[in-house]
């Protein structure tokens, strides 16, 4: 929803999220159509995330890592939705010199929907199923998104959860109450943050402390550092902290400036 709009809080139930993709839907390009403005994060937020990210331990899972990435698709965050779909392809393009990296998209829209995808390997599947998603108006289900990290990672350990949004509408303390059930199973989640939303800001943050993840800042001008940080975040999921510190390339190499 667009930060213009009165805040209420949506369904906090404990509902399971749909495991289906839909079989159609208005399609959404593979690169972003609009030309965003200039700007800046913090920073001071990107610091931060880095060095969080330094003082993370190995993920629990061995093998093949596995990161569920969940984003807000409602109407507001159409830009960043094309931009992800956009640079989705570098996260997995960053982890193969370490292993191997199994995602599962995540995304809400609209009054109660919220699905899952299956798990998958390689760019050109996340792609197709992130093209058949369309944005639509609606409230934030992140309470559904954290419960449904922690049921995956019941079945099978979870390295990391990344969400991408813009805003909160939710209940905070049910929020901190289902970041502490994905804390005590040892999953970080790493959030970003679009735009300024007080009050998102304050939730996201604390999500982040309570499961010794990271949180960052951005803005519609930052698709290269968002690419970078996405990336980041992939590599630690598929081989930890020394993977991390060993990733090669002009966007990693700027990043590790930052975690000496």
């Amino acid at each position: 929803m667009s930060n213009d709009t009165k805040k209420t809080s949506t369904d906090a139930g404990r509902a399971e999220v749909a495991g289906t993709f839909p079989s159609a839907s208005r399609t959404v390009p593979a690169q972003a159509r609009q030309q965003v403005p200039e700007g800046a994060s913090s920073d001071a937020d990107v610091a931060d995330f880095v060095r969080r990210m330094k003082q993370l331990s190995t993920p629990l899972a061995s093998g093949r890592g596995r990161l569920v990435f969940a984003m807000d698709a409602t109407m507001s965050r159409q830009p960043t939705w094309d931009m992800a779909l956009a640079l989705q392809a570098d996260m997995f393009a960053a982890v193969k010199a370490v292993g191997g990296l199994d995602v599962q998209l995540v995304y809400f829209r609209g009054s109660s929907e919220c699905r899952a995808s299956r798990w998958v390997s390689n760019p050109d599947a996340l792609a197709a199923l992130m093209a058949r998603v369309g944005c639509a108006g609606g409230y934030t289900q992140i309470a559904k998104v954290l419960s449904h990290a922690r049921n995956e990672a019941t079945r099978k350990p979870v390295s990391a959860l990344v969400y991408v949004g813009d805003c909160m509408e939710e209940d905070i303390d049910d929020l901190c109450g289902r970041a502490g059930e994905l804390a005590l199973l040892g999953v970080p989640v790493f959030l970003f943050q679009e735009g300024s939303d007080a009050r998102a800001e304050t939730a996201f943050r604390e999500i982040a402390r309570l499961t010794k993840g990271a949180y960052c800042r951005f803005d519609a001008g930052s698709a290269a550092q968002l690419r970078d940080l996405l990336s980041a975040v992939a590599v630690y999921a598929a081989g930890g902290r020394k993977a991390l510190q060993a990733l090669s390339g002009r966007g990693a190499r700027a990043l590790l400036q930052q975690l000496k």
